[in-house]
C-alpha cells in the first residue's frame, strides 16, 4: 500500500481539523473510531458481507456516450494513472471502462455496480465477469408498482430473478428500487406503507426460493431526510443489511460539501445496528476546480466507522445535455479531480482488503 506523497497528505490532515466540528456524530475523520455495533441478516461466507474495519470502494463506471464515444472506454490509462496491471476479470465483456478507470486511480475497485429496469433480465454476462473475478457485485434493480407488486401480478417475474441470482453462486448486493422518496415516483411508488409491503413482498419470495447470497442494501436520497421524510421508508432491521444513501450534489444549489448534504442521514443511521453504503457519491463538472476539494473533504467525512462501503457515480448519463454541468460526475479528463479521487481510493481506510496500488504523482 502507497503513502500518500506530500502536501496531499498534509491536506487530507488538515481538513480533518478543519471539519471536526462538522462531522456527523458517528463519524471520524481520521477512520480511527470505535467500531459500531453492527449486525446484518445475511449469512456470514454466503452473502456479502462488511469489512471489520474501513470500507469497500467502488464504482459505476459506464461507457461515455455524451462524451460521443462508441462504447468501451480508452485503453491507454491517463496521464496520472501508475503502471497498473489489469486486475483478473479486467479484459471480460463490459470491464473496459472499469478497467480504464482502476487505471486512473491506481488500484482495483472493491465493488463494480450494475443498473437494471423492473423487468429486465439479470444477472447477465457482465455481471457474471465481475462475480466470477476478485470485485464484489451490485445490482441496482429499479422498481415496479408497488399495489401491483403487492397484489402477487409481478410473482412470476421475482420469482425468475430469484433463480438467477441464487444460480449465480456468488455474493451479491441487491439495491432495490433506490430513491424510493425521490420526486418523480410517486406514480410507482405511492406511499411509504406501500413501498415497505413492497419490499417485504420482494423479499419473502426470495427467501421463500432460497437466496442466500443476497444483502439486501435499501436506499433513499439524502435530500429525502431533509424534505421527504426518508425514514418513513424503511421496512425494517429485520429487513434490512444495508443502510445507503445517494449522495450527488443537488443540481438546483452551488457548491455544497458531502458533510452538509449527508448530515441528516448520519444523524439518522447512527441509531441503526446497520452498516452504511453510500450508493451513488460525485463532485459535478460543474464544480470546476473545487471538485478535487469536494472530493478531499469528502474523504475526510466518509470515514466514518459505520461506513462500511462508498461507490463513485463516474458518469454523466444523469445530464440532460453536454451543457448541464450540475449533473456531470465522471473525471475523466479532469486531472486534478482524478488525482483528487485516487487520493480517497487509495487512503488505507477504504481498502480493507489491501488490494495492491501504484504510486501516484
Amino acid at each position: 500500500m502507497i503513502m500518500l506523497k506530500g502536501h496531499r497528505a498534509r491536506t487530507i490532515a488538515l481538513l480533518a481539523v478543519a471539519l471536526a466540528g462538522t462531522l456527523p456524530a458517528a463519524g471520524c475523520g481520521d477512520g480511527a473510531g470505535a467500531e459500531p455495533r453492527i449486525t446484518t441478516t445475511t449469512r456470514a461466507g454466503v452473502a456479502p458481507e462488511p469489512p471489520a474495519k474501513g470500507a469497500y470502494f467502488g464504482v459505476w463506471a459506464p461507457p461515455r456516450p455524451l462524451d460521443g464515444r462508441s462504447g468501451e472506454a480508452p485503453a491507454e490509462p491517463p496521464a496520472s494513472a501508475g503502471a497498473l496491471a489489469p486486475g483478473r476479470g479486467a479484459t471480460e465483456p463490459g470491464m473496459a471502462p472499469v478497467a480504464a478507470l482502476e487505471r486512473g486511480l491506481g488500484r482495483q475497485v472493491d465493488i463494480v455496480q450494475r443498473y437494471y429496469g423492473w423487468k429486465a433480465d439479470f444477472p447477465g454476462p457482465e455481471d457474471r465477469a465481475v462475480a466470477a473475478g476478485p470485485r464484489q457485485l451490485m445490482i441496482t434493480w429499479k422498481g415496479g408498482d408497488t399495489k401491483e407488486i403487492v397484489s402477487g401480478r409481478f410473482d412470476r417475474l421475482i420469482q425468475a430473478r430469484a433463480h438467477a441470482v441464487k444460480a449465480l453462486g456468488k455474493p451479491v448486493f441487491l439495491r432495490w428500487q433506490r430513491e424510493m422518496d425521490a420526486d418523480g415516483v410517486t406514480s410507482r411508488i405511492h406511499d411509504a406503507p406501500s413501498f415497505v409491503a413492497a419490499w417485504k413482498h420482494v423479499r419473502a419470495i426470495f427467501a421463500a426460493e432460497g437466496v442466500a447470497n443476497v444483502a439486501w442494501v435499501w436506499c433513499p436520497t439524502a435530500g429525502g431526510f431533509a424534505e421527504r421524510n426518508a425514514p418513513s421508508y424503511y421496512p425494517g432491521d429485520d429487513q434490512v443489511d444495508w443502510i445507503c444513501t445517494d449522495a450527488e450534489p443537488s443540481p438546483s444549489s452551488a457548491y455544497v460539501d458531502l458533510s452538509e448534504s449527508t448530515k441528516l442521514f448520519f444523524d439518522w443511521a447512527k441509531d441503526r445496528p446497520k452498516p452504511i453504503m453510500i450508493g451513488e457519491f460525485g463532485a459535478p463538472v460543474a464544480y470546476g476546480t473545487r471538485r478535487a476539494e469536494w472530493l478531499r473533504r469528502a474523504a475526510v467525512v466518509l470515514q466514518n466507522p459505520q461506513v462500511k462501503a462508498v461507490l463513485y457515480f463516474d458518469s454523466d448519463e444523469k445530464a440532460e445535455e453536454r451543457r448541464d454541468t450540475r449533473r456531470r460526475f465522471a473525471v475523466d479528463g479532469d486531472d486534478r479531480a482524478v488525482s483528487a479521487l485516487r487520493e480517497l481510493a487509495t487512503l488505507p481506510y477504504f481498502n480493507p482488503r489491501n488490494v495492491p496500488v501504484t504510486p501516484g504523482e
